[in-house]
């Protein structure tokens, strides 16, 4: 099966260059149709001007994106050198504390 996601540039850059491992997203409906062998396009946002498939090798669900960062190493991410708040800050950029709460996380192990 084929998931479309969108995911901004610097994010999709890093997938392409083979740096980040673990793609971090809620565990909400959309996602908890994904299985294990599944390819997932993501969409270059904002542009919409290019596209790439990867592989999902693994998921793992946490109840916080805290939980999630304190297993899985940051270089995974591709966030070497970062600290535990910048970690978490940064995703509440994205998404909310209600809405991790509401629906939990889910860390996407992909390969390009």
């Amino acid at each position: 099966m084929i998931h479309q996601m969108g995911l901004y540039g610097e994010y999709f850059d890093s997938i392409k260059e083979g740096k980040k491992k673990v793609e971090v997203r809620l565990n909400d409906q959309k996602r908890r149709m994904i299985k294990v062998g599944d390819t997932i396009e993501f969409i270059k946002v904002p542009e919409k001007d290019e596209t790439m498939r990867v592989q999902v090798t693994d998921l793992k669900i946490y109840d916080t994106f805290q939980a999630m960062y304190e297993e899985i190493p940051f270089q995974d991410f591709d966030c070497e050198g970062w600290t535990m708040k910048e970690m978490v800050d940064g995703t509440y950029e994205i998404y909310s504390p209600e809405q991790e709460s509401e629906w939990g996380t889910l860390a996407i192990t992909i390969k390009y």
